[in-house]
């Protein structure tokens, strides 16, 4: 029932306006392959409302071009999905490119397919640092465990001062990765991980209780979480709460992604003191960001947010306006790709770029601790902020990141 839905969408072109047109000869056919459904139904909806908001903030940008959308559900997050809607996009509706991949394994089990048709595949999520080595058509502009991880994992030494930490994390790739590249940084500066804890799967919430229990009987100066964005980062802060680690002097570090935006005001006061490293909050104080956070609410409503995953979406569909227009809407596969290598772009995180070596994002990121304002409500300040990262597993060579 749901696929046929998507389909018929197909059939209509969205301008930059917003406007619906019948498809015309100046049409890029765009692939989007998202979880429509399930677990991460709800970032999708935020990664579509950063891809519309940039094409209504940026309308002359695209001009002459216009831009059909045709979606394709990848629901669970393992793959399998994934990978027969990208055959399809393909081979069956012949799209010009392919903007998407929430999760890691949607990524890594279409790079074969990627590779094979030769078109322009722009990750607006997925962050296993590996996934650009699989297919030269890949580009992202997300980010990497890495980025992140890493750069964490250097703070939580220098910075906060930790000396031994337990790492918990969601057993896929790119918990795998956000693992390794906090360890790798922290025992460099000093640190020492005494446990890392697997901690259940993307496809369901699970109880943290018994995981993080046994990270505070181990008394580490801090607990290092991954978990994917969304109701599995409510549940961390829940648990974290409950089980009183703040009190027994255990701090709580991570990625962003357990303080999504769109989640941490009903986090409530367990949140706050929260450390984290990211490139994106709502709260950054630069023009670009302050024009898309009134934007959004102008939109969506007061009360709604963007957040990293919609960021995503946004940056990745002005990589696919560059394209468009460097290629004169031929968007040929290598030309795209090309076209992207060393691309700049003034996003709501700040100054990006894409890595002409890796064809990732090299980005800003800030070390944030989460606040009650003023307002009464929760942000996120900026303690500090590293400039022009880059994805350390591939600067550093370590794996399947060796090129």
């Amino acid at each position: 029932m749901f696929k046929p839905m998507i389909t018929a969408f197909a059939a209509l072109a969205v301008t930059a306006g917003g406007a619906v047109t019948q498809a015309s000869a100046q049409d890029v056919k765009i692939g989007l392959v998202l979880p429509y459904t399930g677990i991460g139904a709800e970032l999708t909806q935020q990664t579509e409302r950063g891809i519309d908001l940039y094409l209504k903030l940026n309308a002359d940008k695209l001009k002459p071009y216009k831009i059909t959308f045709v979606k394709r559900d990848s629901k669970a997050p393992n793959g399998a999905e994934a990978k027969v809607m990208v055959q399809e996009l393909l081979t069956q509706d012949k799209v010009d490119a392919i903007v998407g991949f929430m999760y890691s394994p949607d990524a890594i089990a279409s790079a074969p397919l990627i590779a094979a048709g030769k078109k322009l595949a722009v990750i607006v999520n997925a962050g296993t640092a590996f996934i650009t080595n699989l297919a030269p058509e890949y580009v992202r502009t997300s980010f990497t465990m890495w980025q992140s991880g890493y750069t964490m994992g250097v703070a939580a030494a220098k910075n906060l001062h930790a000396k031994t930490a337990v790492v918990a994390y969601t057993d896929y790739p790119p918990g795998k990765d956000s693992y390794e590249a906090f360890k790798n940084a922290f025992e460099s500066n000093g640190g020492k991980v005494i446990d890392a804890i697997p901690s259940g799967g993307p496809g369901q919430v699970p109880d943290f209780t018994p995981f993080f229990q046994r990270a505070k009987d181990e008394k580490p100066d801090v607990l290092y979480v991954f978990v994917p964005a969304g109701d599995h980062a409510s549940a961390v802060v829940k648990t974290y709460g409950a089980l009183g680690m703040r009190a027994a002097g255990i701090k709580l570090i991570g990625p962003g992604d357990i303080v999504q935006d769109i989640k941490l005001q009903a986090m409530g006061p367990a949140a706050v003191g929260l450390i984290t490293m990211h490139h994106y909050n709502a709260d950054l104080n630069n023009p670009e960001n302050k024009r898309f956070v009134a934007a959004w609410k102008k939109d969506y409503g007061e009360d709604s947010t963007p957040d990293f995953v919609a960021v995503g979406g946004y940056d990745g569909m002005a990589a696919v306006v560059h394209a468009i227009h460097a290629t004169k809407g031929k968007m040929d596969g290598d030309a795209a790709v090309k076209s992207l290598e060393g691309w700049k772009f003034n996003s709501p995180q700040g100054p990006i770029e894409i890595d002409p070596k890796t064809r990732d994002i090299i980005m800003n990121e800030y070390l944030d601790e989460v606040v009650m304002g003023a307002d009464k409500k929760l942000h996120e300040k900026v303690l500090a902020t590293i400039d022009n990262v880059k994805d350390q597993c591939k600067e550093l060579g370590i794996g399947r990141c060796k090129q």
